[in-house]
Formats: structure tokens, C-alpha cells, sequence
């Protein structure tokens, strides 16, 4: 599937799932475009997991979408579990591919004044379903790495606060066993790129305001795998930890997971840019730098319903401290830029139509 999932594919795609989910209008985005909720099995443990709450946030989406072909063959988990999903809850930003709902507002920061239609509508689902158990999907930058070993965070988890003090509660404690549970039925390779995000507690973000009503609330982070800008690698690592999940809930497996496991995970680090290019001579402020490592990070731009990779400025010097995920040399780029240029600026003036396009 492509990066770009606006709410004509996402429904395209549901109307191929089996007809063993129900399915629910719930709510409408402030464009009026419509958020849907699926319903699976009728078990006791209750799971509420939702994505694309940031519209620019695709892959844990389409993760879903996989799941959805794996769950009607698991009938044993259709006894033990009911999963309410809302695959798309921010359907204007994935249509725009923005972070921000039409209205401009981060969704993940509206928890505590429900200002927004879709907060209100994920708000009455978790108020009247009582999830015992909430996932909280999203996609993280490529700029994370996993503490400081020098490895792209592929996957990042959170067993986000109920408090400023960060006390670890019984709710908490449960997400972060579940987390370890998850984190081991991946192979040592794997393991070392999973990575936990900060905890800073703010009530203003859904997983902490979840997480504070005693739901076990876990934040899932999907996040770059070496050469995998469409996160085709990423979405499968996700999906294999959402099945992961709900048969450890399922059969309640991860109650023998520590939770000093889960502290014993790296903390992400914004310790990468995309690209490094080695051995060029730059022009800043009037000075001439030569043999220089200039650092470019991608923007995500929408085009013609693709997602384009615009490289601009992040640093340079001569001996950098950021990770890349991919390094050149200068003398690759000579055919087709300038290698002397101005410092400011010059990322418009050098890359402006030079996109890497999937």
C-alpha cells in the first residue's frame, strides 16, 4: 500500500474485510467525512485500539487493515477478546496528509477540552465500551534511534503516565508487562531497533488521560527500517505486534513479563537525519568550508496523491554527531547541484525539484 492513505483507499480496502466485523458510524470529522468503527468477537477482555489519529501517520493504519484479514481466523481469540477499532479517526488529516485534524488541532493534545468533533468521538466510545485495554497507533519521524546505539528506533512503545510523578499505577505496570510480552516474541536482531518513548506526563494527550482512568493503554510508535521510506517492513513489524498483543491478553501471558524489563528498554533519541553527504566544500555566511559532512533531513510533501521526499538543510560541520540513515559523497552530487551555495536558503534554491518520489 502507498504512504498516502486517504479515506477513499482505507474504505476500499474495509469493504474487502470479512463480513464477520460489524461495523458502526460513530461520528463525522469537521469536514463531515465519516469515522467508522469496527467490532470483533465477544470475549470479556474489552480492547479499544485506534490510528491515524494524526492524518500523516499512515502505517500503523494500514497495519490494521492487515489485521483485519488475520482475525476472522482466529477463533479462539474471538471467545477471549472484544475489539472495538476505529482505523481512521482523523479522515481530514489523512486526506490532507497533515498531523493537525481541519481544524488545525492535534488531536493527541485535545484530551483534557474535547474541542474537537473526532476527540469527542473517541472520548463517548472509551466513556461507554469501558476498554479494559487501549492502543494508542501511531507513526514516529525518522530522526528517532534507539538510545544511543546508533540503530533506527523501528518501533517505539510507551506505557504512557497517570501522573507528573509518573508513578508506575496498576494500569500502568499492565501496559508496561505487555509491552516486555511483545518486545520477546520478536528475534534478537529485531529487538535491539525497539525503543521506548519519553514519558513525560500531559493530560492533554489521550494515552496519559487513558491511562489516568485506569485503562492499561499502551502507545505504539512505527518507525523507520534501514532503506524503507514506504514503510512497507515497519507496517509488518506492527502488525505482528498487535496479533502479539491481543494473544497475550488473550491468554494473559504478559503477566509474567517485569516491569523492570520494560524500563531496561533504550529511550528514543532524536540522533538521525536522513542523509549525509561527506567531503563538501559550502559557502556560510561568507565563509568558504571545505570537506564538511552536510546533514539534509526529508520532508514529507503531498503531490499528486504521492507522498515526495524534499531534502532540506539540518546542519553541517566536520565531524557531525547525528546518525544517517544513508551517507554519500560529495562527489556523487556534482553532476547534479552545485556543490557551493549559501548556507541560508539554499535548500529551496538546490533541491526544489529534485524529489525522491514513491
Amino acid at each position: 500500500m502507498p504512504r498516502y492513505f486517504p479515506p477513499a483507499l482505507m474504505n476500499s480496502t474495509l469493504m474487502k474485510v470479512s463480513p464477520v466485523f460489524q461495523s458502526e458510524l460513530v461520528g463525522h470529522s469537521g469536514n463531515n467525512l465519516p469515522i467508522t468503527l469496527l467490532k470483533f468477537g465477544f470475549g470479556p477482555k474489552r480492547v479499544l485500539m485506534w490510528s491515524q489519529m494524526h492524518g500523516n501517520e499512515s502505517t500503523t493504519t494500514q497495519a490494521v487493515c492487515d489485521l483485519l484479514s488475520w482475525l476472522p481466523t482466529q477463533e479462539q481469540l474471538q471467545k477471549e477478546i472484544t475489539l472495538y477499532i476505529i482505523p481512521q479517526l482523523n479522515p481530514d488529516g489523512a486526506q490532507a496528509y497533515t498531523r493537525m485534524n481541519a481544524a488545525g488541532v492535534d488531536i493527541n493534545r485535545d484530551a483534557a477540552t474535547l474541542s474537537q468533533p473526532e476527540s469527542k468521538v473517541l472520548h463517548t466510545i472509551f466513556k461507554t465500551f469501558q476498554p479494559h485495554y487501549c492502543f494508542n497507533l501511531h507513526d514516529q519521524r525518522t530522526v528517532y534511534g534507539v538510545g544511543d546505539t546508533g540503530v533506527p528506533a523501528t518501533l517505539s512503545f510507551l506505557a504512557p503516565a497517570a501522573n507528573a510523578a509518573r508513578t508506575v499505577t496498576p494500569a500502568r505496570a499492565k501496559a508496561m508487562q505487555l509491552i516486555d510480552a511483545i518486545k520477546n516474541t520478536f528475534d534478537d536482531d529485531f529487538q535491539r531497533r525497539i525503543a521506548r518513548y519519553d514519558d513525560t506526563f500531559n493530560p492533554n494527550c489521550v494515552g496519559d488521560a487513558f491511562t489516568a482512568q485506569g485503562a492499561i493503554t499502551l502507545l505504539f510508535e512505527a518507525g523507520h527500517f534501514p532503506n524503507d521510506y514506504e514503510r512497507n517492513h515497519t507496517r509488518t513489524y506492527v502488525l505482528k505486534a498487535l496479533k502479539e498483543a491481543l494473544k497475550a491478553i488473550a491468554k494473559k501471558t504478559y503477566t509474567a513479563h517485569s516491569v523492570e524489563n520494560y524500563f531496561a528498554i533504550p529511550e528514543n533519541t532524536k540522533s538521525f537525519v536522513d542523509l549525509i553527504v561527506n567531503n563538501v566544500t559550502l559557502m556560510a555566511k561568507g565563509k568558504v568550508h571545505h570537506n564538511q559532512q552536510l546533514a539534509l533531513q526529508f520532508a514529507e510533501k503531498l503531490d499528486k496523491n504521492k507522498i515526495c521526499l524534499a531534502p532540506q538543510f539540518f546542519d553541517f560541520g566536520s565531524a557531525l554527531s547525528v546518525h544517517a540513515h544513508q551517507e554519500l559523497e560529495g562527489s556523487v552530487l556534482l553532476h547534479k547541484f552545485p556543490i557551493l551555495f549559501e548556507k541560508e536558503g539554499f535548500a529551496t534554491d538546490l533541491f526544489e525539484k529534485e524529489f525522491f518520489a514513491f
